[in-house]
């Protein structure tokens, strides 16, 4: 029966996060929204298919481990540090407006100061899917905008790793006094040091090692498993070895592996499975809403609107001001940061977990995220409306927050120009024939990436000055690390690469006026790479036959215009059409 019931959850949860998803796509908002309302439907308190409640929320254990893992993966310290003198004092600043905020108010709505301070953390903290996904929809990922929003979200996320571990260090003993207050948090702060230190000094020796070892045998399983194997290690060996959350070990795991040669490898090819996983846990989170639960308590989701989409803006706003940034990047960074997420839920599960928040917060979060999230596109699109409402209603004010704002940053940087004549290739693969183009095009001043699955032979090409990934390029992470969207041309050189029709697609979804050349080992596959949108296919088929051809022709005697007769005919007899329009340029 159990196993009946898991296959029901996850079928049930996977179908229906799935559906609601799609549709919420579709109608421009975040799939966020969906996979909460798929829970919803699937829960307890909804009529129709039920879910096993309990199992979901044990499956979407492995989706915070994940998802910690994938933040860990994706910290970049110099990126940070970029921006740090904003992000830094922002973040931090606008965690605590809204902590407190919250603990004030739903303190006065009844709960008790520790419920309040527990939830205001939790909607101190925006999504990171969302905000990515806003900032990339409007353009604004790689501006002025896009770094501080990123890096204030690091920032975040860093400050809820740190809350993660001092949580049940407060509530989870009988802190009595403030001496056992502090004794508990020293104590904490102690095992996270001792956790951090072991993790990346023995972890950053061993694990590279490691994965050198597995990526030697050339198995992409055997590779994923390593990823997903070391993640949930170190999570749990972390909550049983050093009493910390398995969040805080999955977040250093994956900044040990980050900082190796093969974060990108490992971020596309395990993660996939935190994706699935991550849907689960807002699939769970979901699962906890309840109708009359929420009919009963409407002020108090008011209440979390209120500070969601007023407070918190409002605090960041302020902040990013009182910095001398511009009117447009304070506007912008407060609007993206109106929503709650992923980690909300986090929190807000520890919290449940501890006996801190009472039963309804759990309807409240999700409810306050689902409104938060669908409104948030749509806010971050009205920003240059609400910037000329400012300066309509309270000129004085837009005046004297523009006269200060700093020198160096009065308005959004130009993106790097690119000369006409500039050109970028990415050759996947480096054998004989990837070896032969990369000389080519480096030998004639043409910026080159190589896109390589042999963890050495990155490190040979690095080590000569050539820029090389390590990553399968079936994945979409990889193509945009090569460079794929902004180049002039991509060139498959090896016939053994996976799933070659697939790239040639997304490259195209990258980059519509990419140059696409494809080598394949047999005839027949040359039609569906044609029709995924390959410009010029070459298969070692037809090149071995025509190389005979010409052999013995000239053996025999044939004249030059001969041959190029024969060589001709074996081209039209073997070979597919041509692509309309294909040809040079």
């Amino acid at each position: 029966m159990h196993d009946i019931d898991l296959i029901l959850t996850l079928t049930g949860g996977f179908a229906a996060a799935l559906v609601f998803g799609y549709l919420t796509h579709r109608i421009g908002l975040s799939p966020i929204v969906g996979y909460l309302l798929a829970g919803i439907v699937i829960g307890p308190h909804t009529p129709g298919i039920v879910a096993d409640q309990e199992l979901a929320e044990q499956l979407a254990e492995i989706g915070v481990i994940l998802l910690m893992f994938g933040v860990g993966l994706q910290f970049h310290v110099r990126e940070f540090l970029a921006v740090r003198r904003v992000a830094v004092p922002g973040a931090i600043g606008q965690s605590l407006a809204a902590t407190v905020l919250g603990a004030v108010v739903f303190h006065g709505l009844g709960w008790s100061w520790a419920s309040g301070i527990v939830f205001g953390l939790a909607i101190s903290v925006a999504s990171t899917v969302v905000l990515t996904r806003v900032l990339s929809d409007n353009n604004e990922l790689h501006t002025v905008t896009g770094q501080i929003a990123v890096g204030w979200l690091v920032m975040e996320d860093l400050f809820t790793v740190f809350v993660l571990v001092l949580l049940p260090a407060i509530f989870g003993a009988a802190v009595a006094t403030p001496t056992d207050l502090v004794a508990a948090t020293g104590l904490a702060a102690m095992k996270v040091g001792v956790l951090g230190v072991f993790t990346l000094t023995v972890g950053g020796w061993a694990l590279p090692r490691l994965f050198a070892r597995v990526a030697d045998t050339g198995s992409r399983e055997l590779f994923t498993l390593a990823v997903l194997a070391i993640a949930l290690s170190i999570a749990v060996g972390s909550a049983l070895l050093f009493d910390v959350s398995m969040a805080l070990g999955a977040f250093l795991a994956g900044m040990v592996v980050g900082r190796s040669d093969f974060s990108l490898r490992a971020a596309t090819e395990a993660l996939p499975m935190r994706d699935a996983f991550a849907v689960l846990f807002f699939v769970s989170i979901g699962m906890l809403f309840d109708w009359p639960g929420l009919v009963e308590s409407p002020v108090l989701v008011l209440a979390a609107l209120g500070i969601i989409l007023l407070g918190k803006p409002l605090a960041a706003f302020t902040l990013v001001v009182l910095l001398r940034y511009p009117l447009r990047v304070a506007l912008s960074v407060a609007l993206v940061l109106g929503q709650i997420g992923e980690f909300s839920f986090i929190l807000a599960t520890m919290g449940r977990d501890l006996g801190v928040l009472p039963g309804n917060a759990a309807n409240i979060l999700v409810a306050a995220a689902i409104i938060s999230i669908a409104l948030n596109p749509l806010l971050y699109r009205g920003k240059v409306g609400i910037e000329r409402w400012m300066e309509r209603r309270t000129p004085r004010m837009t005046r004297r927050i523009r006269a200060r704002t700093a020198p160096d940053v009065q308005a959004e940087p130009p993106l790097p120009a690119v000369a006409p004549e500039w050109f970028h290739a990415v050759v996947v693969g480096y054998g004989p024939v990837g070896q032969t183009m990369v000389r080519l095009f480096r030998e004639n001043g043409i910026d080159v990436t190589v896109v390589e699955l042999n963890v050495n032979t990155v490190r040979s090409l690095r080590e000569q000055g050539i820029r090389a990934c390590y990553g399968d390029a079936a994945r979409m992470e990889t193509l945009l690390e090569a460079g794929v969207a902004g180049a002039r041309v991509l060139v498959l050189s090896t016939p053994q690469i996976r799933g070659s029709a697939e790239i040639v697609r997304m490259a195209r979804e990258l980059n519509a006026g990419i140059r696409v050349i494809a080598r394949t080992e047999y005839l027949r596959d040359c039609g569906g790479l044609c029709d995924a949108g390959v410009d010029q296919v070459l298969s070692d088929e037809v090149e071995v036959s025509l190389a005979v051809t010409e052999y013995i022709m000239r053996d025999l005697g044939a004249t030059p215009e001969q041959i190029d007769r024969e060589r001709a005919r074996v081209h039209h007899t073997l070979l597919p059409p041509s692509p309309p329009g294909d040809g040079p340029d």
